[in-house]
């Protein structure tokens, strides 16, 4: 707004527009251009803090009326203080040239006492003197209360949530954070980031900052600090960024997740797989696996830095892949367990039968994030399935071989019994004969 006023002065004594005895008086006219139609509240004083002008947004502001503002000392608006603040700020933008950011709390026609910040800038004359201040005022009254309301909600958050500038200082912080750190909060706020986590950490964090100011996204950071009593405790960090009322980033707003319970679920986690009887792999939602235990190095004869990080379809056929995908898409889709059939490739080439099952796996929040495979060695069970389908051919071999020898046998009786028929009629015949002889 300076600028305006330096390259705008000449036009309007060449316009010919009025002016007022004293260098103060001109340049208060020039400004006038200026801040005639500004939506925020534009006054210009003197070097000793008399308003020479001031637009209808400053009486629609105080409720006064322009000709009850013009020609008064701010300082009947103002506290005592601030007036001294006010004058410091003008002493500043003499000296320095620059534009000087303070509070003011004026009071209103009506007696309300309205928050505002005061950005002061220099009021320069054609020769380029300093001859007072343009000021612009900023109504903080709709801005505190959306402070008030997110100071409510970082209070009563039920995780540690505080607030850091861009250089890691701490501003705010609730009682969670002192409950999770072991702190007062007296002993947390205004202190350092860095005094709490480790150099690595600091670094870590101050990129995570980096990264939200450049682009105005959520970072997640890992983060370990010390509580009072020395414990270091495991956190994960959500930085997502802190922006002023004109959109600028400004600092940070920081959750931290404590993950001493969900480290020791994993933990409980991990012995489980470890101790896995069968194979057991924790794969993301690529297929690529996470983790995997002894039992499946030893199933395929691989090391477990040659599995981990990879994909499974390093394992299995192109086939068995899109096999393997479309069970993880039903486990995400409708959070079931599903079962496949893969035949992984050993270390020594061997392919490998085997039966899997695949579960959920979910997050702290309860998304699914990736599956947990339980493999099967199916090689045992189709062994089996072999061995039952040669004894059930040579029990069919046998089964024939009876009926063979079952034929033969009823053959030998059928015969036997024709032998004893033809025995009897002989018989018969014979003792017919000899009674025939006798009588003759």
């Amino acid at each position: 707004m300076a600028k305006k006023v330096l390259t705008s002065a000449p036009k309007a004594e060449a316009n010919g527009q009025a002016q007022q005895d004293g260098s103060a008086s001109r340049g208060a006219l020039v400004a006038d251009i200026i801040i005639a139609n500004a939506p925020d509240p534009v006054f210009v004083s003197d070097l000793e803090g008399k308003i020479l002008q001031a637009n209808d947004a400053v009486s629609e502001l105080l409720g006064f009326r322009k000709d009850e503002v013009v020609e008064q000392s701010l300082s009947r608006f103002i506290s005592p203080e601030e007036t001294q603040e006010f004058t410091a700020a003008l002493r500043e933008v003499v000296e320095r040239g620059v534009t000087r950011d303070a509070v003011l709390n004026p009071r209103s026609a009506a007696g309300e006492v309205i928050p505002t910040t005061l950005n002061a800038s220099a009021l320069r004359d054609a020769d380029g003197k300093v001859i007072g201040a343009i000021g612009i005022l900023r109504d903080m009254r709709e801005l505190d209360k959306a402070r008030a309301f997110a100071q409510r909600l970082i209070d009563d958050a039920p995780d540690p949530v505080f607030v850091s500038d861009l250089e890691g200082k701490i501003i705010q912080a609730n009682d969670a954070v002192s409950q999770l750190l072991g702190f007062r909060q007296d002993e947390v706020v205004e202190q350092s980031l860095s005094r709490f986590i480790s150099p690595e950490e600091t670094r870590e964090f101050m990129a995570a900052l980096d990264e939200v100011v450049e682009r105005g996204v959520t970072r997640n950071a890992v983060l370990n600090p010390r509580s009072a009593a020395g414990e270091v405790i495991p956190t994960s960090l959500n930085a997502s960024a802190l922006r002023d009322a004109d959109g600028k980033v400004i600092g940070a707003i920081g959750i931290l997740r404590d993950m001493r319970e969900l480290d020791k679920a994993r933990a409980y986690a991990q012995r489980l797989i470890d101790d896995a009887p069968d194979p057991v792999f924790v794969s993301d939602l690529e297929g690529k696996i996470l983790q995997a235990n002894e039992a499946v190095s030893q199933l395929l004869g691989f090391r477990q830095d040659e599995v981990v990080e990879q994909s499974l379809s390093r394992f299995i056929s192109p086939e068995e892949t899109r096999e393997f995908t479309a069970a993880l898409r039903e486990v995400v889709e409708r959070g079931v367990t599903r079962n496949a059939v893969l035949n992984p490739r050993s270390a020594a080439g061997e392919v490998i039968p085997t039966t899997l099952n695949a579960s959920a796996l979910r997050d702290s929040d309860g998304k699914v994030i990736g599956a947990i495979g339980i493999l099967r060695d199916m090689r045992a069970y189709e062994e089996v399935v072999r061995d039952l389908e040669q004894s059930k051919t040579e029990l069919q071999e046998k089964i024939l071989d009876l009926e063979k020898f079952e034929e033969v046998v009823v053959g030998r009786e059928l015969k036997m019994i024709a032998l004893e028929k033809e025995l009897e009629n002989l018989q018969r015949e014979n003792e017919k004969l000899k009674a025939a002889r006798a009588s003759a």
